[in-house]
């Protein structure tokens, strides 16, 4: 199979599921290098070369995908940074807004192309992986916490219409790859201590007992690490211990099995939003939640299994595998006075989940006449079983009431969820310059729930529904130069109601809210991207308009309802340039221009909105940044700028978060002796002006309390200590 096929068969495979299988590799040009990949060596004449190592796994091709798709390596994850958050280090991707609400109890709040930006708790509307593992459950409901950064191979962030292709998402999917152990072993010890108590300590180990082509070798990649913060804001604390583990051995020379392992638990204080007088007078301060003592506690156990064959030289077989375990307790501010109603389901929620499915693929390369074709076949299944108890968040002890405590049982569900997707995409390399894709998946979703707490007052509330949407897609690229392309693709995205969105009507009567529709989306983009020399220029220009929108109707008291709101539109304009230059010098730009807007009058019992109204949670324009000096020894340095516009609170465009620009310094050195030993120390200054400005914002929060502080000046610094054996 020659060159050019092989770009297309690996990019294909990328498409569909993020699976650390073997790609071919390609002839394009290398991708930008990192300090790690970079080599300098002398020539017979004494002229300084610069050697980029080729890329050793498969994944997705910032130049070749026919997407907007952008790569951000570990290195980066890592260079300088606590290793906290993915908001330390995705700020730079174009049409990705991920904002640190300085909550561990609610998660990042991150939104592709403005979707997602309306989730009041963890991520919907955008996908997520981690090893080939959803991190998103069959609802469209999906986390963060258990993301190890130390361990982070590449982070790949797929936009627009190509993302149908993994089902229920209409954004886009984050796809989180960790490292595959290589040979020399290295031992790995992380330190970071900063602002408001914040410690983190990291351990790693990684290595393989060969090269990964003869059966019985071995790879393997351990982590673990420890944070706790005392928080920027009142009632903020948190800590969070987490364990992550790959290993992979090759079977015979056609067949590789891996495990992957995670776990994660978190113990967090909730501080709640803020109304913007609140805000203004003293943003570190969290009233509800001091005197309803409000917190999350979080335990997830995963393990997952991946087999891949070589069938033949043309035919692969994957499967992958994977089961979990996922216990949440969360103490709400609700006052005592709504929850004296029987209907009321209480201020404390006890979830039990249960996950687990099973994705089989079939892989074929041929040629239809003189034409290579590849085609991809395969069947998704995933199911989740969920426990829902609730409680009153207050007991009486003579005649006063004590907040914070689990009180009378008020709610008890069983929640089913199931999801089976058949899919089947195509490749086929028309010429050397016109390549076409084509695909399809049909998603069927399926919700269930029983309810076990019938009493006077609250009738039974169970219920089911489904849905079901078939997920076309096609795209069309042109190879101007080996270096340069253009590209346009159009397909149908796909968003249900997540669990948490079913729970409450918006009118706060009883049952689900089994009313809501999905969502349909439909895209368009026409993009562009050129090489030039280690760096990468890309241009997407896209719309998409939406049936059916999901948006929060009411949110209050640690809660929110949804509705559906009718049509919206987003238009924008996506520009980044990733460009390495003068062998240690890096410069990164990105600009995300994003028009979202009701493009009907929404007249409910709980919303009237005008068509032309923004959406909420959204900034129209966003860019950043960042010029870094990198050698592989010595000093480094960087700085970043990042800037948001304001962005509405509400549907209602009567509240915004105002715009800021922020500006952030870091400083190091790393030193290597001895051949096996290296240390990179290190020290960044965030938010260097003080600037006062609202971090995020909780949407159409009932009371106006919409608003989540970000701190000013703060600091950090931190070590890492590594070790090879030779």
């Amino acid at each position: 199979m020659n060159n050019k096929t092989s770009i297309s068969t690996f990019v294909l495979l990328s498409m569909f599921q993020p699976l650390s299988v073997s790609y071919a590799q390609t002839s394009a040009p290398a991708d930008k290098p990192s300090a790690a990949d970079k080599k300098v060596k002398s020539d017979s004449q004494g002229n300084t070369l610069l050697i980029v190592a080729q890329q050793q796994n498969g994944g997705l091709s910032e130049l070749d995908t026919p997407a907007a798709v952008s790569v951000v390596n570990g290195d980066d994850v890592r260079d300088s940074r606590p290793q906290v958050n993915l908001s330390e280090s995705l700020t730079g991707v174009p049409g990705l807004q991920v904002q640190n609400r300085q909550n561990y109890s609610q998660d990042l709040q991150l939104s592709v192309r403005g979707f997602g930006s309306s989730s009041t708790y963890g991520v919907s509307g955008v996908r997520i992986y981690v090893d080939g593992i959803p991190a998103t459950m069959p609802d469209g409901q999906g986390q963060t916490s258990n993301i190890d950064l130390s361990s982070v191979d590449k982070i790949e962030v797929l936009r627009g219409p190509f993302s149908a292709l993994y089902g229920n998402a209409s954004g886009g999917v984050v796809n989180v790859e960790t490292q595959t152990g290589q040979q020399p072993t290295t031992l790995t010890a992380g330190t970071y201590f900063g602002s408001y108590g914040s410690f983190r300590n990291s351990v790693k180990a990684s290595g393989s007992t060969g090269d990964g082509t003869h059966a019985g070798d071995v790879n393997y990649t351990i982590s673990a690490s420890r944070f706790t913060t005392q928080g920027f804001r009142d009632h903020s604390s948190a800590r969070k211990n987490l364990g992550n583990g790959k290993l992979g051995v090759r079977i015979d020379d056609r067949s590789t099995l891996t495990l992957m392992f995670n776990s994660v638990t978190v113990d967090a204080g909730d501080p709640g939003g803020l109304t913007e007088s609140e805000w203004k007078a003293n943003p570190t301060q969290s009233p509800r939640a001091d005197q309803y003592n409000t917190r999350k506690s979080i335990d997830q156990t995963q393990v997952g299994l991946r087999y891949v064959r070589e069938m033949t030289d043309n035919d692969e077989l994957s499967i992958m595998t994977y089961k979990g375990e996922r216990h949440t307790t969360q103490y709400q501010s609700i006052p005592p006075g709504p929850q004296a109603s029987p209907a009321y389901p209480g201020g404390v929620i006890v979830l039990e989940r249960r996950y687990q499915g099973i994705d089989t693929r079939w892989k074929h390369d041929g040629q239809l006449g003189a034409v290579p074709v590849t085609l991809i076949g395969g069947l998704d299944y995933e199911t989740m079983t969920e426990r829902r108890m609730g409680y009153k968040n207050f007991i009486v002890e003579n005649g006063v009431n004590e907040y914070g405590v689990k009180g009378d049982e008020r709610r008890n569900e069983k929640n089913k969820m199931w999801n089976l997707d058949p899919y089947l995409q195509s490749t086929w390399k028309l010429t050397d310059r016109w390549t076409l894709n084509a695909g399809v998946r049909y998603s069927t979703v399926s919700f269930s729930s029983k309810d076990y707490y019938i009493v006077p007052g609250n009738g039974d509330d169970s219920g089911s529904t489904r849905y079901h949407k078939a997920l076309p897609m096609g795209s069309l690229s042109y190879a101007l130069t080996p270096a340069s392309n253009l590209y346009v693709s159009a397909g149908r995205g796909f968003e249900t109601p997540t669990i948490n969105q079913l729970s409450y009507r918006p009118d706060g009567s009883t049952g689900l809210n089994i009313n809501l529709k999905p969502s349909t989306s439909n895209t368009v983009e026409l993009g562009s991207k050129t090489r030039i020399g280690y760096g990468l220029l890309t241009a997407a220009i896209f719309q998409t308009d939406t049936d059916n929108d999901l948006a929060v109707a009411t949110s209050g008291s640690g809660r929110s309802s949804y509705a559906n709101v009718g049509k919206t539109r987003r238009r924008g304009l996506e520009l980044s340039f990733d460009q390495q230059f003068s062998s240690d010098w890096r410069l990164r730009m990105a600009w995300t221009l994003l028009d979202a807007t009701y493009r009907d009058n929404v007249n409910t019992s709980v919303s009237n909105i005008p068509a032309g109204n923004k959406l909420p949670g959204i900034a129209r324009n966003s860019a950043y940044a960042s010029l870094g000096w990198a050698p592989p020894e010595g000093f480094h340095a960087g700085a970043e700028l990042r800037y948001m516009s304001d962005i509405q609170a509400n549907d209602a465009n009567t509240a915004q978060a105002p715009a800021y620009t922020l500006t952030s310094l870091n400083a190091g050195y790393r030193l290597n002796w001895r051949s096996n030993w290296s240390l990179d120390l290190f020290t960044r200054v965030d938010n260097l002006f003080d600037r006062h400005y609202v971090g995020s914002v909780i949407v159409n929060e009932t009371n106006s309390r919409y608003f989540e502080p970000a701190p000013g000046r703060n600091w950090g610094g931190g070590a890492t200590l590594t070790y090879t054996f030779e």
